[in-house]
């Protein structure tokens, strides 16, 4: 069993989804781990991961649209220490998920044909964002 871990660093410009798929799918192959169980781990309290469809840039922005109308920033919220966007960009990562587990098999990941992996910001403002890729196998 060999193991590999590697923190990725992406910078954001604003809030949605930032495709990741590239940089974690180069990490897995400079790995040369053919078959394991690869884990990423965002960590953050106010981004997210997600596994959404890769093809149409329309389903990301209406996911972004969703998100907004359905925990809007205009809300009455007690926690809003760095600002309108604070407590929503919480609200939004419970919603989501900060840690995933992707199949490998190949020397890559076992995604479907249209799955890609995303970073979700949930704040406004441009952030430097971690995610930690850690892959377990042969």
């Amino acid at each position: 069993m060999r193991q590999a871990i590697e923190t990725l660093t992406i910078q954001t410009r604003r809030k949605g989804l930032i495709p990741i798929t590239e940089s974690v799918a180069a990490f897995v192959a400079d790995s040369d781990i053919e078959t394991g169980l690869l884990t990423l781990w965002c960590r953050h309290t106010s981004a997210s991961l997600v596994v959404q469809e890769n093809a149409d840039p329309t389903v990301r922005t209406d996911i972004e649209r969703y998100f907004d109308a359905l925990v809007p920033e205009d809300h009455p919220y007690i926690h809003d220490y760095e600002g309108p966007d604070d407590m929503p960009a919480h609200l939004r990562t419970v919603l989501t998920q900060t840690q995933m587990s992707i199949p490998v098999s190949g020397g890559q990941m076992v995604l479907g044909t249209w799955q890609g992996l995303y970073l979700f910001e949930h704040r406004r403002h441009p952030h430097r964002r971690s995610v930690v890729m850690h892959l377990m196998g042969e």
